[in-house]
């Protein structure tokens, strides 16, 4: 199977464990009152840092190195990534999440639209030609999390306001984030990004918590705190360097669809740990759409493939 393809599924399923245990994590900040956005401060922080470690010991074994860039048009590239991808739209999501009208429901699919907006801004800006089956992919994927959502009628008739806005404005500048880390990844190699997205990410987070008096939160964090700040911090660096590589090794829109099959495998944590209900028609869907994602990468590799 292609690597790209399978990368993107080990960072799907990175991302589908994350996702349930920030959901502990986020739970044991709010008992502190400490706010989430706190929270993933200090997480972004600890990915940063596990990155850091584990490139520098690679590049003392001579494997993955991360290179300097020259060109004034990278290195505006990788603050843009910073800001855009490691930062900013972190701040909109939280600050969404506290003042959605309609709940978590709708927040959650406003969030997994990130497929439609890479969709829409690759073919745009990338180039990147959607055929049959990454139409399908994308179809079957909206319709799966509507149906997750409460149902496809129902999600697209919710309020919609000010959280919704900031929600949405955070997933749409995750979706610029990735045409630019495409983009950037011709000319610099995967580490490189994945430090100035983490580092340089996690300084304006700082920046940002020190500038609204919240430095004193993540000061005081417990044991407890750090010990969630730790677990989902390293989930984070490793979801990152894996959904990098992939990028970099198939199309952009490709590897966003894939990385949904982490719903799934939230879904079944859920399932096993809370009782939480499974839908099972809504799951298949978003499953046969990651399936279809997965399918178009390998006809591509193989069209590339034969002999012209």
């Amino acid at each position: 199977m292609n690597r790209g393809v399978l990368l993107a599924l080990g960072a799907a399923g990175i991302s589908g464990v994350s996702v349930f245990v920030n959901s502990y994590g986020v739970k044991a900040f709010a008992a502190a009152s400490a706010d989430a956005t706190t929270y993933t401060t200090a997480k972004n922080a600890v990915a940063a840092a596990v990155l850091v470690i584990v490139l520098g010991a690679a590049r003392n074994r001579d494997r993955a190195i991360v290179t300097r860039p020259t060109r004034r048009r990278d290195v505006a590239g990788l603050a843009a990534v910073a800001l855009v991808g490691g930062s900013l739209p972190f701040v909109l999501f939280f600050e969404g999440l506290a003042h959605v009208a309609a709940g978590p429901v709708q927040a959650q699919f406003l969030n997994k639209t990130l497929v439609v907006w890479v969709a829409l801004l690759a073919v745009t800006l990338l180039g990147e030609r959607l055929g049959p089956l990454q139409l399908g992919a994308v179809a079957l994927l909206v319709v799966g999390q509507a149906s997750l959502a409460g149902g496809v009628g129902r999600t697209f008739t919710m309020p919609f306001g000010r959280g919704e806005a900031l929600i949405l404005a955070a997933t749409v500048l995750w979706a610029v984030e990735v045409v630019l880390v495409k983009a950037l990844l011709r000319d610099v190699s995967p580490p490189t990004v994945m430090l100035a997205r983490m580092v340089l990410g996690s300084v304006l987070l700082l920046g940002w918590a020190v500038g609204t008096g919240r430095a004193a939160a993540l000061v005081a964090m417990d044991a407890r705190q750090w010990g969630w700040v730790l677990l989902t911090g390293g989930l984070l660096a490793g979801y990152v360097a894996t959904w990098l590589v992939a990028l970099s090794l198939a199309p952009a829109v490709n590897v966003t669809a894939v990385l949904v099959a982490a719903v799934p495998v939230t879904a079944v944590l859920q399932s096993l740990v809370q009782g939480a209900p499974l839908r099972p028609v809504a799951l298949s869907l978003v499953v046969a759409g990651c399936a279809l994602a997965s399918m178009a990468t390998l006809a591509r590799r193989d069209r590339t493939s034969v002999p012209g």
